[in-house]
């Protein structure tokens, strides 16, 4: 997913008071279901943290990343429990005769190869594109209905995963796109515990991402007993044994999380602020008024002790992350639709469906890929098991990097650092040696959520939260639909190039090279000129503070 790296409902709402995110927003995955900051009619408001005790939300939050862990992302895994199914001769009926031996050998052939990947193709799409109803479902029934509705997703999965063998029709593509759709509802909804202790809103969120990371390694997990046991422990075994995760989400959201999601800092401030003008403003003379008077001042010391900071020592912070930026608020106040028109939006649009078309193409065909480079099926098989270990270890490692990167470096940077970085990764890709294959694999699982979540991290500051929704989640469906080439991908390296995939990864990096040149030129030329107006409306300013009656003289 991409899964991955986004903000957070407590910056979505923060921003619409006027604030800006809070800095955890920068450590969450790359999809974002976003409302409109209102609770919808019917639903029930939110509550504050400090109405539930300390040992619940920790309870609370352990179970979150628990579950987290075992459901957020595991269809990213695909890369571990592919020779799995390969082995289980999951579409070898399209093989022709003289190509069994090399699937009893753990290849594939061309047919083979395409409905393989393609499974996994659509359980990536599915996840992007599924961000927006489960943000619309989130916002109107709250997160234990979008726990259980996951739950109920990835049990239809495991029971289709389970049974494929057995029933009438196709059942893998199906059951893993189930899978798939299932790890937002749970993942996303999750998302608004990191109100339950607003000091520590990002390391909250950054166990969540790391769980979501993490969770890709449970069919490495598989796949290690699965060869342990000699392929006795088959995929049928698993899938009905996994039916304890969702189970397991299913008895926690009704017995022990939250039914309504709590509520954000800025809030907490605002219910602060307000509680304690009435105090002053209470009269004290009366019996029933000095009780209520101490009541709300018991709120205030609450509220202010979850804080752990003023809101003006809070919002001073956020101002100076503003600045650095040096792209805050390019687009803020204007309609999604005059936003979607822009160059802002174009740019991103086009970077984001190329990266996330190269990053899912490689997690499908990694090990083909070094099969064909390094002619060897035993380095290739080294080198994929290389990257189902790296790919959770990875993501979980860069998350402080990634926060200290979109905290302290402007936006035209953290861009072309990702220029950089995937231009690195697309030319290690293209060398034919094993050492190139370990320094590719590595770059990549740790661009891999700098990427989703700086892209997160640009909407929000370009468009701001107002359009969020529904601008980064056109983004990010678009990047999701287009991801559907990466079957003509599979088919042109396969039929065009006799499974040589250096011509598709040449061009990809070409195309991503030069709209990442763009983008980043667009960028930093914007953000130059947004500087400029900021210096010229403080000298404005300042001028007019210095003589308050030149207006009026002249």
């Amino acid at each position: 997913m991409s899964l991955h790296r986004v903000s957070s409902m407590s910056s979505y709402e923060q921003v619409v008071r006027g604030s800006s995110p809070a800095r955890s927003e920068h450590k969450n995955m790359s999809f974002n279901p976003v409302g409109n900051g209102k609770a919808p009619a019917g639903k029930d408001e939110p509550v504050g943290a400090f109405e539930v005790s300390k040992t619940k939300r920790i309870f609370q939050v352990a179970i979150a990343v628990i579950y987290c862990l075992f459901a957020a992302g595991i269809v990213f895994g695909y890369a571990a429990i592919k020779p799995i199914l390969i082995q289980e001769g999951v579409y070898s009926q399209f093989c022709e005769r003289d190509e069994v031996m090399r699937i009893e050998m753990g290849t594939t052939c061309y047919e083979q190869e395409i409905r393989l990947n393609f499974m996994f193709t659509t359980a990536a799409v599915a996840t992007n594109v599924c961000a927006l109803p489960v943000g619309t479902i989130l916002d109107r029934y709250g997160p234990r209905i979008s726990g259980i509705i996951g739950s109920i997703l990835l049990t239809i999965g495991a029971l289709l995963m389970a049974f494929a063998t057995q029933l009438p029709f196709d059942a893998y593509i199906p059951g893993y796109l189930f899978l798939a759709l299932g790890g937002p509802f749970v993942f996303i909804s999750s998302f608004q515990l990191s109100n339950t202790f607003p000091q520590n809103s990002g390391l909250i969120l950054a166990l969540l991402t790391g769980a979501f990371d993490s969770s890709s390694a449970i069919f490495l997990f598989y796949r290690l007993i699965y060869s342990a046991s000699h392929g006795s422990f088959t995929p049928q075994q698993f899938f009905l044994v996994y039916l304890v995760v969702p189970i397991f989400i299913v008895v926690v959201q009704i017995f022990v999380m939250p039914a309504n999601s709590y509520k954000t800092v800025g809030e907490l401030i605002t219910q602060a602020e307000e509680r304690t003008e009435e105090i002053d403003s209470a009269n004290s003379d009366s019996e029933d008024t000095a009780r209520w008077r101490q009541h709300r001042e018991s709120v205030v010391s609450e509220t202010t002790s979850l804080l752990g900071k003023s809101a003006t020592k809070q919002q001073t912070e956020e101002e100076k992350k503003k600045k650095i930026s040096g792209v805050w608020g390019a687009l803020h106040g204007r309609s999604a639709l005059q936003q979607i028109m822009t160059p802002w939006f174009i740019f991103i649009a086009l970077f984001t469906v190329v990266q996330m078309t190269r990053i899912n193409y490689f997690v499908a065909t990694v090990r083909t890929q070094y099969e064909y480079m390094l002619h060897s099926d035993a380095l290739a098989e080294q080198v994929n098991h290389f990257f189902d270990v790296a790919l959770p270890v990875g993501g979980v490692l860069s998350i402080p990097f990634i926060g200290l990167v979109l905290d302290n470096t402007s936006t035209p940077f953290t861009l072309a650092l990702l220029v950089f970085v995937a231009t690195a990764i697309g030319v290690l890709g293209v060398l034919p040696f094993l050492w190139a294959a370990y320094g590719n694999i590595i770059l990549f699982v740790l661009y891999r959520p700098l990427y989703y979540t700086a892209v997160s991290d640009y909407a929000a500051k370009v468009f701001g939260f107002h359009t969020f929704g529904k601008v980064y989640g056109l983004i990010i469906c678009l990047a999701g639909l287009l991801n559907f080439s990466q079957s003509g991908l599979d088919a042109m390296t396969h039929k065009v190039f006799h499974r040589d995939p250096l011509p598709v990864n040449i061009v990809l990096l070409v195309i991503a090279l030069v709209v990442g040149v763009v983008l980043v030129g667009y960028v930093y030329h914007q953000s130059r000129h947004l500087k400029r107006d900021a210096l010229e409306e403080e000298a404005e300013e300042s001028e007019d503070t210095r003589i308050p009656g030149a207006a009026s003289g002249a």
